[in-house]
């Protein structure tokens, strides 16, 4: 596959001592990868749970060991040969996922439930004195002022669906710790009043449609209202479950649901597409729209008025997987355990790396791995499958927190760098899969299913 010139990726494991609420103690050491030249050869083996086990343990040190060092929220990326690049930009849709990724880590021993308050203690607190635009933040953070730190030109105000992937990760906390001590009860009710006063409504400018941006310097001159099929029905559940601030149900059809024009009777690789993706109605668009509001937000028998988003998530997933399969531009190694196209890091001709959002539509023969890893709650066994090719390849494709953002057989190329909004989606789709934990946290929240019964749910 990738020339293996790069140099063997060794970690170190941390080994904790936990009771009685004591802080852990850790080792470090650089152990073998699991299954390292079991089978004889240099060909790395594990099985499917250590496999698991790896990419949660992982990926949970983007959030952990790598977060912003004052607020502790997510860092917008990281690149490990450069780390002081962009060392203080957090992103508010990244730190929604890594509150998320925080409680998988206590659940999985990867922190203690102590040090996980504490982490979360100064995150919300930064959160609370944070800027903010008639409730919303921004999309990017100056982790040592609170400041806004300008997305583009006229984006340096509040950015709704960041908040709206923030919020998701808020409630999770809400309800995580809610029955906890004293402590952590008041960590619960801090996570559900910043979410609370984030003004939705606002963000209609009385109109029956949500807007994503607003700025104190050019309004609502951004324009951008939010339609579907894309990343954002996160936004309208999170707005229809504001008590205070909530939109009402013709919000969510004309705006979200065009009316109805949502639906469509596209069919590829023999799944029905179900919804029209904005600008990819033939082939679906990149995987992360199956994933972002997905996280908290549960797809399992989660229908409206228009489809059944459990259905509209595996056909989206399953015709990526065969689109891949397929390899319409006979790109090197695309095929049943190399596959996933969604936005990432991605390859210029030139060689140099941009952001791109690869789908079948926009196809650039450059695999995501977030994408098929993500997608495991949809197809269990492909996703894996991917994954343990990701796993072969370790000595190219796994750095120190998870499987690098993105990389091409086709042009022997790694994007040997991470974003927030690709790591965050692994362990979180992943512990779903495996227990459920961050639906079951999100949709026991009594707001969201206010929310979801104003929208027809």
């Amino acid at each position: 596959m990738i020339k293996n010139a790069l140099y063997l990726i060794l970690f170190s494991t941390l080994i904790f001592s936990c009771g009685g609420g004591d802080d852990y103690t850790y080792i470090p050491t650089t152990p073998e990868l699991p299954g390292k030249g079991s089978n004889g050869d240099d060909t790395p083996t594990i099985s499917d749970e250590e496999l698991l086990d790896l990419t949660q343990e992982t990926t949970f040190k983007y959030f952990w060991d790598y977060a912003e060092a004052n607020s502790g929220g997510a860092r917008e990326r990281y690149h490990p040969d450069d780390p002081g690049n962009s060392a203080n930009v957090v992103t508010a849709g990244g730190t929604g996922f890594g509150l998320m990724s925080i409680l998988v880590g206590i659940e999985r021993g990867f922190v203690t439930r102590s040090e996980a308050v504490d982490r979360l203690n100064t995150l919300l607190d930064f959160l609370e004195n944070a800027d903010r635009f008639h409730g919303a933040w921004s999309h990017w953070i100056n982790g040592e002022t609170g400041a806004v730190i300008p997305f583009s030109s006229m984006d340096n105000g509040g950015d709704l669906v960041e908040t709206a992937f923030l919020a998701q990760g808020l409630i999770c906390v809400k309800e995580y710790f809610k029955n906890g001590s004293d402590a952590e009860q008041a960590l619960a009710q801090q996570a559900d009043d910043l979410w609370k006063g984030v003004e939705w409504d606002w963000y209609t400018q009385n109109q029956n449609t949500l807007y994503w941006h607003w700025s104190p310097n050019y309004n609502f001159d951004m324009n951008m209202q939010l339609k579907g099929y894309n990343e954002v029905l996160i936004t309208y559940v999170m707005a229809a479950a504001s008590p205070n601030f909530g939109i009402d149900k013709e919000v969510f059809t004309n705006g979200w649901a065009s009316g109805g024009g949502i639906r469509s009777s596209n069919t590829q690789y023999g799944y029905p597409l179900l919804v029209k993706h904005n600008g990819n109605e033939q082939f679906g668009g990149p995987l992360f729209w199956a994933h972002y509001s997905y996280l908290g937000l549960d797809p399992r028998n989660l229908s409206d008025d228009y489809v059944n988003y459990w259905d509209v998530n595996v056909n989206h997933t399953m015709i990526n997987y065969e689109y891949c399969v397929d390899n319409p531009d006979y790109f090197q190694d695309y095929g049943e355990d190399c596959w996933g196209l969604t936005a990432s890091y991605s390859r210029n001709n030139d060689g140099t790396m941009e952001y791109n959002a690869h789908s079948p539509s926009n196809d650039t023969g450059v695999i995501s791995p977030t994408a098929a890893i993500s997608s495991i709650p949809y197809a269990p066994e492909e996703s894996l499958a991917a994954m343990h090719y990701f796993y072969r390849n370790s000595d190219d494709l796994l750095g120190p927190v998870g499987f690098y953002d993105a990389f091409s057989p086709e042009y022997d190329w790694v994007a040997e760098a991470y974003l927030a909004i690709d790591q965050g989606p692994q362990i979180i789709m992943i512990e779903n899969y495996r227990t459920g934990l961050l639906w079951d946290l999100f949709m026991a929240n009594e707001d969201v299913q206010a929310g979801l019964t104003k929208l027809g749910f």
